[in-house]
């Protein structure tokens, strides 16, 4: 079984990525993760989002949906960079372990 925090590593480029695209859920991000097989639960994900926020790598908007608020992310100009970055270094290291 892979390591929790091994998983967190993920969840936050996923995250970081996927509010790239665009704003987003956080139930959206959940759902589309575990379409991809990571069975995660909303307190690995959510701890992630927030500590986006507080790196301000991304920030958050209330929005009414269906009579219900909810907080839409997206990534700001400095999360945008730690994504290249993280793009990168990650691209380098899968080179180096698949090849």
């Amino acid at each position: 079984m892979v390591d929790r925090e091994f998983i967190r590593g993920f969840v936050k480029l996923y995250a970081l990525w996927r509010a790239s695209k665009g704003d987003v859920y956080g139930l959206g991000i959940l759902s589309e993760m575990r379409e991809l097989g990571f069975d995660l639960s909303p307190g690995t994900l959510y701890p992630a989002l927030h500590k986006l926020l507080r790196e301000r790598d991304a920030v958050v908007r209330r929005r009414v949906v269906g009579g219900k608020v909810r907080k839409c992310y997206r990534l700001t100009p400095k999360g945008r960079e730690e994504l290249e970055e993280v793009r990168e270094k990650l691209r380098v290291l899968v080179r180096r372990v698949f090849h």
